[in-house]
């Protein structure tokens, strides 16, 4: 039975019984403490946790589920997948045990034509919780299993939380017994190898307290409503009813084995086990990843897409070892989506999106590997010439810092060269980067002040931050700083930080830029503040130049926000939520933040996006934004604990680092609602126009667009006006008539442009003839070769193609070069040609280019009837034609 139909098979049997199917949720979750969707009942939380009523009283589903934390175990041995499939039935506060029971033991053993799955019930063995009598005597009195084939376990194995304080119960898993030949008799008690678990039924009947995640934990007492939830594994199911061993020998994972075999030209299954774990690799992680790609991620540095990259690049990596020279991901990731699609129709769909970003960061990658590969062979064998068996750290460290060789596979790499590697000499040499990279940024931010002089104020607790309530507040001088040092005063154009006990202007932070503003006395002193910065996350630092009087040490001031400076960045910082907000509802949930910035009157963010955004998407956003502008929503601001705030739905930032108190803003209710520390509008309105002026890429998998709001948004909106006005008028069309003539206009230059070119081509035609009437004789083959100047590589090889064919059978080899461009920017395209009569004799086009491509300064590459390239020395033309007359006269 195909994995597809098990899956549908499933999927029918609880529609039948009065279950709602609910498709699976994407892989990625607005959670920052999830990396994945990594078990079915996770899109079901809400509905456990009491946190949203259910829409249905019992549910059916089969949800896609990446676990990645064994990564390293995937393909040792057969038992470790990082994607697969849990099928489930959900019950709220509906049935229990006995329908739950009745239900998996129905479908297990009803015949195939009655629309189960036909398994032997001898073959079945349960087990329940130690005193869980009630589940004991449904499976023995009810389904009729004989009590010696029910097994009571501990908490550990049969009952069921999240790991922390919430929902829980006994669960009832089912095993199949494999027979003799795959291990001991004795149930799953004694031997999982042979008994394999493939559904657990969970009885959600009872609340926990705090303690470990599997056991030690006090049962508080019994949920208001009773639940069920369970998991079916889809790919056990299938290994079962495929009469194979393990998952890799299934219809969904042996066809990307057999596919990796006939590229590489390596058997599996053939006693090398090494072989054998790099074709398991290959499909599990190829698998994955067409998933991933599928649901919006895309490869990165860090969080979701450092797992993807990493996959990618151990099935890159696994088929060059194996053999593979050529690219490969081309033809693995269609074959995932040719094998998957049937029960995900959506990967079919976005086929071209996904294969470019496979084959994108296969490219990538083999130029990494080119250029680290012999660098880590060098360490390993220096370090084997010392007769050492550790990589030191600095070389590993070299390794991702200059070539950009992750460390976990130069820990692979190592392992396979029987070596270790000094990770803790690398994880000091990163950390110390990274120290180094953050000093860098608080230099620049805090004039290289020596840190130390900070320490007092850190001490004393952080600057009271009033800016969201007021833009005037009474404060006091609590120190000044000049040139990185302690004053005690400073005077007029002096240039110095203040630091106050309270504040009301912002500090950069969160993509908001500071605020600019001023620092007064009673007496007349003013100090003009122009940016203001944090130190310790905790103590504001005020930039400021002194512009009348003289500040000192413990003054009393007052410290005042530039009104129209707040009002324009407070626009920024609120367009930006309202753009990030359409984002998602045009790109859909992958469009996650990557970075921000806003001032007064400007926004850019940054998002995840594997392609740029289309015209028609641009008009989608700019639309959403201002429509949210024109419904006026309330702007809310309201502090909460980070779980309770995520549990309302609000983004965060991936692996930023919150308190356990967070500030959301909401904007609108449900439209935005996220954890943020900025300041905002009050309504919506107040910002203005939102006009998308740009977007371009900013990183690999990263986009970003650029927004003017408010005033800003007008005043480009007026620019353009003016512009299109100027057009209209050299054109004499009306304006809505100036997109067709341009294009009008366009198009007849290309017209004219490409007639050029092809009379220019012509020439250069007519010209190569008379190489025909110059051609030499070396031995018994003819040389046709010389210069046609100011022609571009596509036509050198036209003109090359069409004399080969004008010499006919002749043993012939036509060689022309060209000169283009001048200065620095001059090239040298070439091109050699060769009859079949040449190739008979042994000449081969792509042997003569590799000769005389460094003779030129450039680089070629080609096949044996035709080959090309381009160098920068037009110099060396004459010693390269000499070259190739030596190589034909051999």
């Amino acid at each position: 039975m195909q994995t597809h139909e098990i899956r549908q098979r499933f999927l029918d049997h609880f529609i039948k019984a009065g279950h709602t199917e609910v498709p699976s949720a994407s892989l990625i979750l607005d959670d920052p403490n999830l990396l994945f969707v990594n078990a079915g009942m996770v899109p079901f939380k809400p509905y456990f946790l009491g946190e949203q009523t259910p829409p249905f009283d019992r549910a059916t589903s089969v949800q896609k589920c990446v676990r990645t934390l064994d990564i390293e175990e995937v393909g040792i041995t057969t038992r470790h997948n990082t994607f697969f499939q849990m099928a489930g039935n959900f019950s709220f506060g509906d049935y229990f045990k006995r329908e739950a029971i009745r239900f998996a033991w129905g479908l297990l053993t009803s015949s195939v034509a009655d629309g189960g799955y036909g398994i032997d019930p001898q073959k079945l063995w349960p087990t329940v919780y130690l005193d869980d009598d009630e589940a004991f005597g449904i499976w023995r009195d009810e389904i009729g299993v004989p009590a010696e084939r029910i097994q009571r376990r501990g908490m550990k194995d049969n009952y069921w939380s999240m790991g922390v304080p919430g929902p829980c119960g006994p669960c009832s898993e089912i095993f199949y017994d494999r027979s003799p030949e795959y291990g001991v008799e004795g149930g799953p008690e004694v031997d999982e190898d042979r008994y394999i678990e493939i559904w657990n039924l969970v009885f959600m009947q009872n609340e926990r307290g705090p303690g470990g995640a599997k056991e030690g934990y006090e049962i508080l007492g019994p949920l208001p409503k009773k639940n069920i939830d369970t998991g079916m594994g889809i790919e056990r199911v299938a290994c079962l009813l495929q009469g194979v061993d393990n998952v890799y020998e299934t219809d969904l994972l042996k066809p990307l084995i057999d596919l990796a075999s006939t590229l590489t030209g390596r058997g599996y299954g053939t006693g090398n086990h090494d072989d054998d774990v790099k074709f398991r690799v290959i499909a599990d992680h190829s698998r994955t990843a067409v998933m991933l790609i599928g649901d919006g991620v895309l490869p990165g540095n860090d969080g979701r897409g450092y797992v993807l990259r990493r996959l990618l690049r151990r099935v890159v990596r696994s088929m060059r070892l194996l053999g593979a020279a050529a690219p490969t991901m081309e033809v693995i990731a269609n074959t995932v989506i040719d094998v998957m699609s049937p029960s995900y129709p959506e990967l079919a769909e976005q086929r071209d999106h996904i294969v470019s970003v496979a084959v994108g960061e296969e490219t990538s990658f083999s130029k990494t590997l080119e250029a680290g590969s012999k660098l880590f062979a060098d360490a390993a064998q220096a370090t084997k010439a010392a007769h050492k068996k550790t990589i030191s750290g600095n070389d590993a460290f070299t390794l991702h810092d200059t070539y950009g060789f992750p460390i976990d596979l130069t820990l692979e790499m190592a392992a396979e060269a029987g070596l270790d590697v000094d990770q803790q000499g690398f994880t000091e040499l990163m950390a110390e980067q990274k120290q180094r990279a953050k000093d860098d940024a608080v230099a620049r931010k805090t004039g290289h002040t020596d840190a130390a002089v900070y320490r007092e104020f850190l001490d004393r607790g952080p600057t009271e931050f009033t800016g969201f309530d007021e833009l005037v507040s009474e404060a006091r001088v609590l120190g000044l700083l000049t040139d990185g040092a302690r004053v005690h005063s400073a005077g007029p154009g002096e240039q110095t930080t203040v630091i106050l006990d309270r504040t009301p202007l912002y500090a950069e932070a969160g993509g908001q830029m500071a605020d600019v503003g001023t620092i007064t006395t009673s007496d007349g002193t003013r100090l003009s503040v122009g940016d203001v910065q944090k130190v310790g996350k905790s103590v504001w630092l005020h930039k400021a130049t002194v512009e009348a009087g003289e500040i000192h040490d413990g003054d009393e001031v007052i410290a005042s926000v530039d009104q129209t400076w707040r009002h324009g960045a407070t626009q920024g910082h609120s367009g930006t939520h309202m753009v990030h907000a359409a984002l998602r509802e045009v790109l859909g949930p992958s469009a996650t933040q990557a970075g921000s910035l806003n001032r007064p009157g400007y926004l850019r963010f940054d998002f995840h996006s594997g392609s740029a955004l289309t015209e028609d998407q641009r008009r989608q956003i700019e639309e959403i934004s201002n429509g949210a502008v024109e419904a006026n929503y309330p702007v809310h601001t309201f502090e909460t604990g980070l779980n309770e705030a995520k549990a309302m739905g609000a983004m965060a930032l991936f692996g930023e680092n919150y308190g356990d108190v967070v500030r959301v803003v909401e904007i609108g209710g449900p439209f935005s609602m996220e954890l943020c520390g900025g300041t905002h509008v009050a309504s919506s309105a107040q910002i203005g126009p939102v006009t998308l002026i740009g977007e371009s890429s900013v990183g690999s998998g990263v986009r970003r667009v650029e927004a003017y709001v408010g005033m800003d948004s007008f005043r480009y909106l007026s620019k353009e006006r003016a512009l299109l006005a100027g057009l209209a008028s050299s054109l004499k069309v009306p304006s809505e008539e100036v997109p067709g003539r341009v294009e009008q206009l366009v198009t007849r230059l290309r017209d004219a442009e490409k007639q050029l070119e092809k009379v220019r081509a012509d020439a250069a035609r007519s010209a190569a003839a008379g190489l025909l009437d110059s051609a030499d004789t070396i031995g018994s083959t003819l040389v046709v070769g010389g210069v046609v100047p100011g022609v571009g590589a596509n036509d050198l090889r036209g003109i090359a193609t069409d004399l080969r064919g004008r010499v006919g059978d002749r043993q012939a080899v036509i060689a022309l070069f060209s000169t283009t461009g001048e200065g620095a920017d001059t090239k040298v395209p070439f091109v050699i040609a060769t009859t079949d009569a040449a190739r008979s004799a042994g000449i081969k086009a792509g042997d003569v280019v590799k000769e005389i491509a460094p003779i030129v300064g450039g680089r070629g590459g080609g096949k044996p009837d035709l080959a090309q390239g381009s160098g920068t020395d037009p110099a060396g033309i004459d010693a390269a034609r000499t070259r190739i007359r030596d190589l034909v006269g051999r």
